[in-house]
């Protein structure tokens, strides 16, 4: 626990005071560019990875990275809000959509069906990635380590489908006014790969 501490006073001593004016600029508001909705994974930090600073990213985080398809209900939506706030009210130019290797979310999408699972809201919140499964068996991928980044690479695209069932979000998506971005993000080489929709495979950002 100490070292939680001692991180707060670092960063007050140090990342504070480089960029304190930084922060007394957005103390009373933001303007983020970008909506990054990545995985909740301890492994994936938003603002190192895009090297961004405090302001730049609105982010979600949640279990494989998922974007629920649109409803309205009333019930405590909260990715959905975070999304129709990121775009309603901020008004953010970009949504990313980035997962990531050895996704413990995908892998648990394999592991659905069996009884007794402990983690029963986790794999209720994946059935919203079911498609995915389903669309990995129908292609007869057999091998486990294809299988693995074959999953986390189509839930990105199955999750940015989803985004665009989001009525305000074709909209502007139709009119060149927001741009849908998918990234896959290999944690032990730091490489990321940016989905084309042209060619649907993706590329190496270099």
């Amino acid at each position: 626990m100490e070292n939680l501490f001692d991180g707060v006073r670092e960063f007050n001593a140090t990342d504070y005071r480089e960029h304190r004016e930084l922060f007394e600029r957005i103390g009373r508001e933001q303007t983020p560019h970008t909506l990054f909705i990545g995985c909740s994974d301890s492994r994936i930090v938003p603002n190192l990875i895009t090297k961004t600073l405090p302001g730049e990213l609105f982010v979600i985080r949640n279990i494989a990275n998922i974007v629920p398809w649109y409803r309205e209900s009333e019930e405590f939506l909260a990715t959905t809000s975070a999304i129709e706030y990121a775009v309603k009210a901020l008004k953010v130019e970009n949504i990313v959509i980035c997962g990531h290797s050895n996704c413990g979310g995908c892998n648990a999408l394999w592991q659905q069906g069996k009884q007794g699972s402990p983690l029963p809201h986790t794999m209720k919140w994946l059935e919203l990635a079911r498609r995915v499964k389903e669309k990995v068996i129908a292609d007869g991928v057999t091998d486990p380590a294809e299988r693995e980044w074959r999953t986390e690479q189509l839930n990105i695209v199955e999750q940015m489908n989803h985004l665009v069932t989001y009525p305000y979000i074709k909209e502007l998506y139709r009119e060149g006014k927001l741009n849908i971005l998918g990234w896959y993000y290999i944690i032990e080489t730091g490489e990321m790969f940016n989905y084309d929709k042209e060619s649907r495979s993706f590329v190496k950002i270099e």
